[in-house]
């Protein structure tokens, strides 16, 4: 089982959204990581037939998608951004009604869409209007939905939102319990859930991929970067406005400020460890700041 991106480009006039994305992927899980507007939910839409790349191709087993699109949409699994719902549907019939959508027979339907609701803890809310589900419900609805033909590609568009941490343990749960078999490819801004569910991260940067490898290869790029420092409460906006701090904690002593910076930010700064948390910052720090 292959999917292969080959400089893959998506142009919006003079506007380039994707950049020459090519790159192979095998079963597994795929952490895309990456600031709003460096191009994740592009790429997800052109993989699943949704926008036609400017230029290049995707292929799955050596086929190019684009040629026989109703053939890679029967192993393809999708969960949207923007996941929609029939508000007055209950679960079970929403369900039912996406099963019919993938050409599911009546009885194969029923036993698969239960498995579901169940694998995603909605076993006892079949019967209950979504409208009346709870923002981490409809989340887990959209994940079930996704998997109703058992795809062998499975794309998930911030699938964690709304999530609580509970839920979020569950979802990464099930998603590792899949990934032997399937090729998922997952969103999304909480970076500890890309590092707990990903076997592989790749950061997509202004539409190009900067980076892939595990999360311990990956920080390297920080390695002998990350400070902590202990302020007084008047210098820290001053630290602030000059470096790039990924933590700020109270303690006895003063605030302490986690720091990136190749250089010793104050004389008393303390060398740690860098996590992915702060490899984000760093990478994305300008792009957050000027998408909010």
């Amino acid at each position: 089982m292959l999917l292969e991106f080959k400089h893959v480009t998506k142009k919006y006039g003079e506007n380039i959204i994707l950049d020459d994305i090519s790159q192979k992927l095998t079963p597994g899980v795929y952490g895309l990581l990456g600031a709003n507007g460096a191009g994740k939910t592009t790429l997800f839409k052109i993989i699943c037939g949704i926008k036609k790349a400017t230029s290049g191709r995707i292929d799955y087993d050596n086929r190019d998608i684009s040629k026989e699109p109703e053939k890679f949409h029967e192993v393809l699994g999708y969960l949207p951004q923007d996941f929609s719902y029939y508000p007055e549907f209950t679960g079970l019939k929403f369900m039912l009604y996406m099963a019919s959508l993938k050409g599911l027979k009546v009885k194969e339907a029923k036993v698969r869409c239960t498995e579901l609701l169940k694998l995603v803890g909605l076993e006892n809310e079949t019967k209950k209007k979504i409208k009346n589900y709870s923002g981490g419900m409809k989340q887990r609805l959209g994940i079930a939905q996704a998997m109703i033909n058992n795809p062998k590609v499975l794309i998930l568009d911030e699938p964690t939102v709304g999530l609580d941490p509970k839920e979020r343990v569950r979802f990464r749960n099930l998603i590792s319990s899949l990934s032997d078999e399937k090729i998922i490819i997952l969103s999304t801004h909480i970076v500890s859930d890309v590092e707990y569910i990903a076997d592989e991260i790749i950061i997509l940067r202004k539409g190009k991929i900067i980076n892939r490898g595990v999360a311990s290869e990956l920080v390297e790029v920080i390695d002998d970067c990350v400070w902590e420092g202990v302020f007084e409460s008047r210098e820290v906006n001053s630290v602030t406005m000059h470096h790039i701090v990924s933590n700020q904690k109270h303690s006895e002593d003063g605030t302490v400020l986690r720091i990136i910076s190749k250089e010793s930010p104050v004389p008393n700064a303390k060398k740690v460890a860098p996590t992915l948390e702060d490899l984000y910052l760093y990478y994305f720090r300008e792009e957050n700041e000027n998408n909010d």
